[in-house]
Protein backbone atom coordinates (compact mmCIF):
# COMPACT_ATOMS: atom_id res chain seq x y z
CA UNK A 1 0.00 0.00 0.00
CA UNK A 2 1.45 3.22 -1.26
CA UNK A 3 2.16 6.31 1.58
CA UNK A 4 -0.42 9.00 1.47
CA UNK A 5 1.31 12.44 0.82
CA UNK A 6 1.79 14.58 3.50
CA UNK A 7 -0.54 17.49 4.30
CA UNK A 8 0.25 20.61 3.80
CA UNK A 9 1.65 22.04 7.15
CA UNK A 10 -0.11 25.38 8.53
CA UNK A 11 1.63 29.12 7.58
CA UNK A 12 3.51 30.62 9.93
CA UNK A 13 1.45 33.42 11.75
CA UNK A 14 3.13 36.69 10.11
CA UNK A 15 5.22 38.83 12.91
CA UNK A 16 2.24 41.53 13.25
CA UNK A 17 -0.58 39.33 13.22
CA UNK A 18 -3.37 39.88 16.00
CA UNK A 19 -3.13 38.37 18.98
CA UNK A 20 -5.51 35.36 19.92
CA UNK A 21 -9.38 36.05 21.32
CA UNK A 22 -8.39 36.48 25.14
CA UNK A 23 -10.43 34.40 28.04
CA UNK A 24 -10.46 37.46 29.95
CA UNK A 25 -14.28 39.30 29.55
CA UNK A 26 -14.79 42.96 28.49
CA UNK A 27 -13.77 45.85 29.24
CA UNK A 28 -10.23 43.89 28.70
CA UNK A 29 -10.40 42.44 25.56
CA UNK A 30 -6.94 40.87 25.62
CA UNK A 31 -4.98 38.35 28.08
CA UNK A 32 -1.90 39.70 29.73
CA UNK A 33 0.94 38.12 28.37
CA UNK A 34 3.29 36.26 30.49
CA UNK A 35 5.27 38.34 32.55
CA UNK A 36 2.77 41.09 32.56
CA UNK A 37 0.50 40.86 35.27
CA UNK A 38 1.36 44.08 36.85
CA UNK A 39 -0.13 45.44 33.26
CA UNK A 40 -3.66 43.79 34.10
CA UNK A 41 -5.81 46.35 36.41
CA UNK A 42 -6.27 44.26 39.93
CA UNK A 43 -10.15 43.79 40.67
CA UNK A 44 -11.95 46.06 42.44
CA UNK A 45 -12.77 45.77 46.10
CA UNK A 46 -15.95 44.57 46.77
CA UNK A 47 -18.96 46.89 47.29
CA UNK A 48 -21.47 45.81 50.19
CA UNK A 49 -24.86 44.62 48.19
CA UNK A 50 -22.94 43.92 44.91
CA UNK A 51 -20.94 40.88 43.59
CA UNK A 52 -17.50 41.36 42.61
CA UNK A 53 -16.80 40.44 39.14
CA UNK A 54 -13.56 39.31 39.36
CA UNK A 55 -13.42 37.51 42.49
CA UNK A 56 -16.37 35.56 42.10
CA UNK A 57 -15.54 32.72 39.16
CA UNK A 58 -18.39 31.32 37.52
CA UNK A 59 -19.07 27.67 36.69
CA UNK A 60 -18.23 26.59 33.05
CA UNK A 61 -21.86 25.90 31.31
CA UNK A 62 -23.38 28.27 33.90
CA UNK A 63 -24.44 32.07 33.33
CA UNK A 64 -23.02 34.83 34.72
CA UNK A 65 -24.72 37.71 36.29
CA UNK A 66 -27.15 40.30 34.44
CA UNK A 67 -25.43 41.96 32.23
CA UNK A 68 -22.15 40.18 32.19
CA UNK A 69 -21.00 37.20 30.52
CA UNK A 70 -19.96 33.72 31.89
CA UNK A 71 -15.95 33.57 32.85
CA UNK A 72 -13.97 30.36 31.78
CA UNK A 73 -12.41 28.16 34.17
CA UNK A 74 -9.50 28.67 36.11
CA UNK A 75 -6.41 27.47 34.80
CA UNK A 76 -7.34 26.69 31.44
CA UNK A 77 -6.65 30.06 28.86
CA UNK A 78 -8.64 30.82 25.92
CA UNK A 79 -12.21 29.63 27.43
CA UNK A 80 -10.99 25.77 27.44
CA UNK A 81 -12.38 23.39 29.83
CA UNK A 82 -10.51 20.89 31.61
CA UNK A 83 -10.29 17.29 30.99
CA UNK A 84 -13.38 16.60 33.19
CA UNK A 85 -16.23 18.40 32.79
CA UNK A 86 -17.37 20.69 35.80
CA UNK A 87 -19.89 19.45 38.30
CA UNK A 88 -22.14 22.17 39.75
CA UNK A 89 -22.74 22.11 43.50
CA UNK A 90 -26.36 20.59 44.32
CA UNK A 91 -29.11 22.99 45.23
CA UNK A 92 -30.11 24.39 48.47
CA UNK A 93 -33.86 23.28 47.94
CA UNK A 94 -35.48 19.84 48.36
CA UNK A 95 -35.13 16.47 47.99
CA UNK A 96 -36.88 15.71 44.95
CA UNK A 97 -34.23 18.71 43.15
CA UNK A 98 -31.20 17.62 44.80
CA UNK A 99 -32.25 13.60 43.31
CA UNK A 100 -32.48 14.70 39.95
CA UNK A 101 -29.58 17.24 39.60
CA UNK A 102 -27.35 14.13 41.26
CA UNK A 103 -28.70 11.44 38.73
CA UNK A 104 -27.54 14.08 36.44
CA UNK A 105 -24.22 14.77 37.05
CA UNK A 106 -23.45 10.62 37.76
CA UNK A 107 -24.25 9.86 34.60
CA UNK A 108 -21.67 12.96 33.56
CA UNK A 109 -18.99 11.80 35.38
CA UNK A 110 -19.70 7.70 34.74
CA UNK A 111 -19.41 9.20 30.96
CA UNK A 112 -16.14 11.08 31.27
CA UNK A 113 -14.77 7.65 33.41
CA UNK A 114 -15.68 5.57 30.41
CA UNK A 115 -14.55 7.85 27.54
CA UNK A 116 -11.10 7.92 29.95
CA UNK A 117 -10.79 4.14 30.01
CA UNK A 118 -11.24 3.71 26.13
CA UNK A 119 -8.19 6.45 25.75
CA UNK A 120 -6.33 4.70 28.17
CA UNK A 121 -6.68 1.12 27.29
CA UNK A 122 -8.10 1.70 24.17
CA UNK A 123 -10.94 -0.19 22.59
CA UNK A 124 -11.35 -3.60 21.44
CA UNK A 125 -10.62 -3.98 17.74
CA UNK A 126 -11.64 -6.41 15.28
CA UNK A 127 -9.57 -9.28 14.67
CA UNK A 128 -7.58 -9.76 11.83
CA UNK A 129 -9.89 -11.58 9.06
CA UNK A 130 -6.90 -13.47 7.12
CA UNK A 131 -9.07 -16.06 5.32
CA UNK A 132 -6.12 -18.57 5.82
CA UNK A 133 -3.35 -17.02 4.17
CA UNK A 134 -0.10 -17.11 4.88
CA UNK A 135 3.43 -15.49 4.05
CA UNK A 136 5.81 -17.34 3.41
CA UNK A 137 9.58 -16.91 3.57
CA UNK A 138 10.21 -17.41 0.01
CA UNK A 139 7.23 -17.09 -1.78
CA UNK A 140 8.91 -17.72 -5.25
CA UNK A 141 8.51 -21.39 -4.01
CA UNK A 142 4.78 -20.60 -3.53
CA UNK A 143 4.01 -18.76 -6.72
CA UNK A 144 2.53 -20.64 -9.56
CA UNK A 145 3.41 -18.89 -13.28
CA UNK A 146 3.33 -21.69 -15.01
CA UNK A 147 0.78 -20.10 -17.65
CA UNK A 148 3.72 -18.30 -18.22
CA UNK A 149 5.71 -21.13 -19.06
CA UNK A 150 4.79 -21.80 -22.50
CA UNK A 151 5.97 -18.54 -24.30
CA UNK A 152 8.92 -18.22 -21.77
CA UNK A 153 10.21 -21.81 -21.26
CA UNK A 154 13.31 -21.24 -19.58
CA UNK A 155 13.10 -21.34 -16.02
CA UNK A 156 15.21 -18.17 -13.91
CA UNK A 157 17.67 -20.07 -11.98
CA UNK A 158 18.06 -16.97 -9.21
CA UNK A 159 15.08 -15.36 -8.72
CA UNK A 160 14.75 -12.72 -5.84
CA UNK A 161 12.65 -13.13 -2.69
CA UNK A 162 12.20 -11.08 0.79
CA UNK A 163 9.52 -10.88 3.49
CA UNK A 164 8.99 -9.29 6.59
CA UNK A 165 7.38 -10.40 9.60
CA UNK A 166 5.78 -7.70 12.06
CA UNK A 167 2.51 -7.66 14.34
CA UNK A 168 0.75 -5.34 12.30
CA UNK A 169 2.00 -6.90 8.86
CA UNK A 170 3.53 -9.89 7.09
CA UNK A 171 4.48 -9.54 3.38
CA UNK A 172 6.46 -11.69 0.87
CA UNK A 173 7.22 -10.95 -2.24
CA UNK A 174 9.25 -12.54 -5.38
CA UNK A 175 10.55 -11.58 -8.52
CA UNK A 176 11.28 -13.77 -11.37
CA UNK A 177 13.28 -13.32 -14.84
CA UNK A 178 11.22 -14.93 -17.74
CA UNK A 179 13.21 -15.67 -20.80
CA UNK A 180 12.40 -17.32 -24.23
CA UNK A 181 14.33 -20.09 -25.40
CA UNK A 182 18.37 -18.77 -26.37
CA UNK A 183 17.54 -15.41 -24.70
CA UNK A 184 21.00 -14.40 -22.56
CA UNK A 185 19.01 -11.99 -20.70
CA UNK A 186 15.07 -11.69 -19.65
CA UNK A 187 12.62 -10.91 -21.69
CA UNK A 188 10.06 -10.09 -19.44
CA UNK A 189 9.27 -9.84 -15.53
CA UNK A 190 7.15 -11.27 -13.25
CA UNK A 191 6.76 -10.34 -9.44
CA UNK A 192 4.16 -11.48 -6.91
CA UNK A 193 3.54 -10.28 -3.18
CA UNK A 194 1.17 -10.99 -0.79
CA UNK A 195 0.43 -8.69 2.75
CA UNK A 196 -1.35 -10.25 5.91
CA UNK A 197 -2.85 -6.93 7.79
CA UNK A 198 -2.97 -7.83 11.48
CA UNK A 199 -4.28 -4.87 12.48
CA UNK A 200 -6.04 -2.98 9.95
CA UNK A 201 -8.99 -3.59 7.56
CA UNK A 202 -7.09 -2.50 3.83
CA UNK A 203 -10.68 -2.77 2.48
CA UNK A 204 -11.16 1.33 1.94
CA UNK A 205 -7.47 1.84 0.98
CA UNK A 206 -7.23 -1.31 -1.43
CA UNK A 207 -10.42 0.05 -3.43
CA UNK A 208 -9.26 3.83 -3.57
CA UNK A 209 -6.08 3.22 -5.12
CA UNK A 210 -6.99 0.03 -7.19
CA UNK A 211 -10.31 0.56 -8.60
CA UNK A 212 -9.57 4.08 -9.22
CA UNK A 213 -5.81 3.84 -10.67
CA UNK A 214 -6.78 5.51 -13.93
CA UNK A 215 -7.58 8.63 -12.28
CA UNK A 216 -4.14 8.94 -11.16
CA UNK A 217 -2.64 7.48 -14.37
CA UNK A 218 -5.05 8.03 -17.44
CA UNK A 219 -3.28 6.07 -19.64
CA UNK A 220 -4.16 2.63 -17.76
CA UNK A 221 -7.07 0.61 -17.96
CA UNK A 222 -8.64 -1.00 -15.05
CA UNK A 223 -10.89 -3.83 -14.88
CA UNK A 224 -12.92 -5.70 -12.17
CA UNK A 225 -12.46 -9.08 -12.01
CA UNK A 226 -15.61 -10.67 -10.17
CA UNK A 227 -14.05 -14.15 -9.62
CA UNK A 228 -11.00 -14.12 -7.72
CA UNK A 229 -11.16 -12.98 -3.48
CA UNK A 230 -13.10 -10.71 -2.72
CA UNK A 231 -12.04 -7.97 -4.74
CA UNK A 232 -9.58 -7.90 -7.70
CA UNK A 233 -8.77 -5.12 -10.32
CA UNK A 234 -6.93 -5.70 -13.25
CA UNK A 235 -4.60 -2.72 -14.13
CA UNK A 236 -2.90 -2.60 -17.70
CA UNK A 237 -1.14 -0.63 -20.31
CA UNK A 238 -0.07 -1.53 -23.66
CA UNK A 239 2.15 1.28 -25.82
CA UNK A 240 3.79 -1.85 -28.12
CA UNK A 241 1.07 -1.26 -31.24
CA UNK A 242 3.32 -3.93 -33.59
CA UNK A 243 6.25 -1.01 -32.98
CA UNK A 244 9.86 -2.29 -32.18
CA UNK A 245 9.08 -0.24 -29.01
CA UNK A 246 7.47 0.92 -25.94
CA UNK A 247 6.11 -1.88 -23.05
CA UNK A 248 3.57 -3.98 -21.94
CA UNK A 249 2.44 -4.14 -18.73
CA UNK A 250 -0.09 -5.65 -16.33
CA UNK A 251 -1.24 -6.23 -12.90
CA UNK A 252 -3.67 -8.59 -10.74
CA UNK A 253 -4.33 -6.83 -7.67
CA UNK A 254 -6.50 -9.26 -5.53
CA UNK A 255 -8.20 -8.46 -1.81
CA UNK A 256 -9.80 -11.29 0.08
CA UNK A 257 -10.61 -10.06 3.40
CA UNK A 258 -7.42 -8.72 5.33
CA UNK A 259 -5.17 -9.96 2.60
CA UNK A 260 -3.62 -8.39 -0.29
CA UNK A 261 -2.17 -10.03 -3.21
CA UNK A 262 -0.88 -8.41 -6.38
CA UNK A 263 0.78 -10.61 -9.39
CA UNK A 264 2.31 -8.05 -11.90
CA UNK A 265 3.91 -8.32 -15.75
CA UNK A 266 6.14 -5.96 -17.73
CA UNK A 267 7.85 -6.09 -20.99
CA UNK A 268 10.16 -3.91 -22.73
CA UNK A 269 10.16 -4.46 -26.32
CA UNK A 270 13.90 -2.40 -26.20
CA UNK A 271 15.13 -5.60 -24.65
CA UNK A 272 13.82 -8.47 -27.40
CA UNK A 273 16.53 -9.58 -30.54
CA UNK A 274 15.23 -8.48 -33.94
CA UNK A 275 13.62 -11.48 -34.46
CA UNK A 276 10.09 -12.75 -35.46
CA UNK A 277 9.99 -15.31 -32.89
CA UNK A 278 10.94 -12.95 -30.00
CA UNK A 279 7.66 -11.07 -30.29
CA UNK A 280 6.14 -10.67 -27.05
CA UNK A 281 2.66 -12.00 -26.29
CA UNK A 282 -0.48 -10.40 -26.79
CA UNK A 283 -2.05 -7.98 -23.60
CA UNK A 284 -5.23 -10.71 -23.57
CA UNK A 285 -2.84 -13.65 -23.62
CA UNK A 286 -1.11 -12.04 -20.86
CA UNK A 287 -4.41 -10.79 -18.24
CA UNK A 288 -5.86 -14.52 -19.00
CA UNK A 289 -2.23 -16.16 -17.52
CA UNK A 290 -2.57 -13.56 -14.55
CA UNK A 291 -6.18 -14.78 -13.48
CA UNK A 292 -5.02 -18.32 -13.85
CA UNK A 293 -1.68 -18.36 -12.01
CA UNK A 294 -3.54 -16.10 -9.40
CA UNK A 295 -5.53 -18.16 -8.40
CA UNK A 296 -3.31 -20.98 -8.16
CA UNK A 297 -1.16 -19.20 -6.14
CA UNK A 298 -3.40 -18.20 -3.61
CA UNK A 299 -4.64 -21.54 -3.64
CA UNK A 300 -1.31 -22.95 -2.33
CA UNK A 301 -1.14 -20.03 -0.06
CA UNK A 302 -3.86 -20.98 2.14
CA UNK A 303 -2.82 -22.76 5.36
Amino acid sequence: MSTPPKPPQEPEQPSGAPAPPSAYPYPNPQSPGPGSAASYPPPAAPVPGQQNFYATPTLVGQPGQPGQPGQPAAGYPYGGQGPYPQVPPPPSGGGAGRAVLWVAVGAVVASAAWAAGVFLIGGKGAEADLRGYTAPANLCSSTDYSSFETEYPDNDGSPTHNALKDPALDESYCSVNLKKTGSSYADAYLSTQVDLHRKSDPGPEFTAMWKNYEERYPDYDVETVDDIGEEAYLVSEDTTSGSTSGSLYATLAVRDGWTTYTMSYSAYLSSYDDDDDKDPPSLEDVKDWLKTDSKATLDQLKD
